[in-house]
């Protein structure tokens, strides 16, 4: 789930190895107890992960010719992470609530989760 619009969403989501839910109004953040807060960013745990992003994108709007990223994004950029490992029956059977912006489960982490 996204805090964009559907619309801005369309453009990456063919991309997306996963189902992905546009949510501009955070009403499914506020339901999951997901917050935003500027400390998300300051957290020097966050920086290299936020720092290799920008490089990433920036080497891929290069190679591409054009702006990768949404310089604007609706809902902001400030947020906590939070990954939510959902059954197919609907039910959340585990949960990871980030305490900086680069705080989420590894693929191993979320492997592990899985199993």
């Amino acid at each position: 789930m996204f805090h964009s619009t559907a619309k801005e969403m369309a453009r990456y989501e063919s991309e997306l190895p996963f189902i992905a839910i546009a949510d501009p109004d955070k009403r499914l953040y506020a339901e999951f107890g997901v917050e935003a807060r500027l400390r998300a960013l300051l957290d020097p745990r966050a920086w290299t992960g936020i720092l290799c992003g920008v490089a990433s994108a920036t080497a891929e709007s290069l190679r591409r010719g054009k702006l990768m990223g949404n310089t604007n994004p609706h809902g902001g950029r400030i947020g906590l992470p939070a990954d939510f490992l959902i059954a197919p029956d609907g039910r959340v059977r585990a949960c990871k609530y980030g305490t900086h912006a680069d705080d989420q489960w590894s693929v191993d982490e979320m492997l592990a989760q899985a199993r």
